[in-house]
């Protein structure tokens, strides 16, 4: 009896710090907010780094898209523009791209380019879902809404790898999304168990 009454304890008291803790966050001044969007920038840019190439295809594996969606579900509206840092510095400053690339706009009409911009727009989505919807945060979803942000990611990125390599529909899909569904599948999966543990279900 007492192990049950400490285990719900446990339960409400997560709950609270939960509630707390994304409403400090909604609550705080936008410079708080960049801050965060920039520590998310740099973990998409750490996650770019966990990379695998294909011998048939320039596109690899990498961890961004992991980062890229966790972004949208704990930033909210700010995941899109944690993204679009990620993008701008990588352009600019840092080589933090899957390729070790950085350093020019000429990554953003690269053959993977399309992937980077498909990245802020599915994070943007995410994240307004998330934040706008409380029935958005529930497992089910979350899930729907990671495979949505995915696929975003794939329209953006297969068009743009089509235009730059004359690839035909089915040559596109062979070699710049149909190698990566799998994997994706499972990180949207585990994206959406994170995020529905740690969204706040009410506000």
């Amino acid at each position: 009896m007492n192990a049950n009454k400490g285990l719900i304890s446990t339960i409400y008291s997560y709950r609270r710090i939960r509630s707390n803790t994304f409403k400090r966050f909604y609550e705080s001044n936008f410079i708080c907010k960049l801050l965060l969007a920039l520590g998310m920038a740099c973990l998409t840019g750490l996650g770019a780094q966990l990379k695998i190439f294909l011998p048939f295809t320039p596109v690899p594996f990498t961890g961004q898209i992991f980062f890229v969606l966790l972004s949208g579900t704990l930033l909210g509206r700010y995941g899109g523009l944690s993204q679009a840092i990620y993008v701008g510095i990588g352009c600019l400053v840092v080589p933090w791209f899957a390729a070790g690339t950085g350093g020019g706009v000429e990554v953003l009409i690269g053959v993977t380019g399309g992937y980077l911009i498909g990245f802020i727009i599915a994070s943007t989505i995410i994240g307004m879902f998330t934040e706008r919807y409380l029935t958005a945060r529930g497992l089910k979803f979350q899930l729907l809404i990671m495979l949505l942000g995915i696929g975003i990611i794939y329209v953006f990125g297969a068009i743009q790898f089509s235009l730059l390599m004359h690839t035909g529909f089915q040559k596109t899909m062979i070699l710049a999304v149909i190698p990566f569904i799998s994997l994706d599948i499972l990180k949207a999966i585990s994206t959406a168990l994170i995020s529905t543990a740690i969204l706040p279900k009410k506000n």
